[in-house]
């Protein structure tokens, strides 16, 4: 793919992103314009929102895979894990707000990818309760809660907090609001 092509797609999917997270409804010409191209750039590539949507989907699911592999979950210490997990997973949950809940019910690929994600922030949570760093009578389910509602609160209700600082604050909060007392 061609370099202004490649910049061109992004900046659909982007743009696409944020849009239909804010109107499930937004038109592709209205995409087109918001994100700079022509109306037939974008037609030709997604001939439908529909299409657009999966491959907006796609791209925060591989952004997500590639956090969580970075991360190293299941390798690194679980307080820098979850660093480097909260840090790399606030961009993206900022550059694509698309409801993950409209994923699941229209992209079963999607999803599939999406349940095997979760299953690994899952297992993660368990280790970290498995360690000591979450108290034993805090259901993991609740604990993997907490987390995901402290990204995305962060992430969108703190825009201006660089990633680095606002990782901060979510280890910070999660393993001394729901961590063993040390």
């Amino acid at each position: 793919m061609r370099a202004d092509a490649a910049r061109n797609l992004a900046a659909v999917l982007r743009t696409g992103a944020r849009l239909l997270a804010e109107d499930p409804s937004t038109s592709l010409s209205a995409i087109a314009s918001a994100a700079g191209v022509d109306r037939t750039t974008v037609h030709r590539r997604f001939a439908t929102r529909e299409a657009l949507l999966s491959a907006v989907f796609q791209a925060k699911l591989d952004s997500a895979e590639r956090v969580l592999d970075e991360a190293r979950l299941t390798e690194a210490p679980v307080a820098i894990a979850l660093h480097r997990y909260a840090e790399g997973i606030i961009p993206v949950t900022r550059a694509w707000p698309v409801d993950t809940r409209r994923m699941m019910r229209d992209d079963p690929t999607a999803d599939s990818r999406r349940a095997e994600q979760s299953r690994r922030l899952d297992t993660f949570v368990q280790r970290a309760r498995d360690e000591g760093y979450l108290r034993a009578d805090v259901p993991l389910a609740w604990a993997r809660a907490v987390l995901d509602q402290l990204v995305d609160g962060i992430a969108h209700r703190f825009p201006d907090l660089d990633a680095p600082q606002a990782a901060d604050l979510v280890v910070d909060t999660f393993l001394r609001g729901v961590g063993a007392a040390q």
